[in-house]
């Protein structure tokens, strides 16, 4: 009954990621209902239509799409090893680590940042990976470990320390670059051409299968070191491998969307409470949570609050701050 009841969640959460793909497509400063939609989708429609549908808005459901999957497994993978059920990239400090990277090669390319969209994910990684190793040695007790809660209180000190290093970079830089900074800063998708689809795709092709077929290895890890040796698993170098994916699937997000926190931390919860906390059940479901989660947030910041045009990051952290609250109250 439980293999069905999973099977039938995984479904009904695909059916929902479908639905808010077509409303992703359809709503913005120009509507695009139904009628215009799937004429236009196959070659039906006026020129203006096909624009916005090829051009603008079907890079923009796609980038989210990618991000969702990405932010949701970076997620669950930082969960599971660290043990730790407030891990989340943007919690952390991981997304504002790729943000500096992205910043600093943003204030010193000097141009269009589509000519260096397939660099994006690298610095973004690099300098993410930089950061993950500071979080790790201020987080790491001797004879001890990480301690989760500690791990926690490092990385949102981490995050605050480079967002302010942010702020300072928007303070010297020309007016022309403040606006890239603070949109990167507010989780405004400003990626959302094809150039950066390109670019973020590979990344998300190869890693997050990858995942999945880790699935039995991550459920052994989340057994405890003990256990987990006694089964075989090599501790070191699969919580390393799978350490790097989490920081380069969350920073290959981040350098496209902006820093879009939460979703990491929610779609896994949201789906173990859905269908068990097995990875092999779990993973998938969360992968389609995730792009719900961006996707209704973009939605709502172009449509129910089209005037102020609320970026997705904002959207999202307005649903996520109270569940995060939720579960560090829980945790305590």
């Amino acid at each position: 009954m439980r293999k069905d009841r999973s099977k039938l969640i995984l479904f009904i959460t695909f059916l929902l990621t479908i639905v808010f793909v077509i409303i992703g497509l359809s709503v913005g400063y120009t509507s695009l209902g139904i009628t215009q939609l799937f004429p236009t989708m196959f070659g039906g429609g006026t020129g203006g239509d096909e624009f916005i549908l090829f051009s603008v808005r079907m890079p923009r459901v796609i980038i989210l799409l990618l991000a969702g999957m990405a932010l949701a497994v970076a997620g669950a993978l930082l969960q599971t090893l660290t043990k730790n059920d407030l891990a989340d990239p943007g919690i952390i400090g991981i997304n504002a680590g790729a943000g500096v990277g992205i910043t600093v090669l943003y204030l010193f390319a000097k141009g269009d940042l589509a000519n260096f969209s397939y660099a994006l994910p690298i610095v973004g990684f690099l300098s993410a990976m930089l950061t993950a190793f500071f979080i790790y040695i201020f987080s790491y007790e001797k004879g001890k470990g990480i301690q989760p809660f500690r791990l926690v209180l490092v990385g949102v000190g981490f995050a605050a320390a480079l967002s302010g290093i942010m702020i300072m970079l928007i303070s010297t830089a020309q007016r022309s670059d403040v606006a890239f900074i603070s949109s990167w800063l507010a989780g405004n998708v400003w990626g959302g051409d094809w150039p950066y689809v390109w670019a973020l795709l590979p990344w998300i092709a190869i890693l997050i299968p990858y995942v999945i077929y880790k699935s039995n290895h991550l459920n052994i890890l989340g057994l405890g070191e003990q256990t987990a040796i006694g089964l075989g698993a090599n501790l070191k170098k699969d919580r390393f491998i799978l350490l790097i994916i989490a920081v380069a699937l969350a920073a290959a997000a981040v350098s496209v969307t902006g820093s879009i926190g939460f979703v990491g931390l929610m779609a896994p919860h949201i789906a173990k409470s859905l269908v068990g906390p097995r990875h092999q059940k779990f993973l998938p479901v969360a992968m389609l949570i995730g792009p719900v989660l961006l996707l209704l947030a973009d939605a709502i910041g172009r449509s129910i609050l089209a005037e102020s045009n609320i970026p997705v990051g904002i959207v999202v952290a307005i649903i996520g701050a109270p569940y995060f609250l939720y579960l560090l109250k829980k945790n305590l």
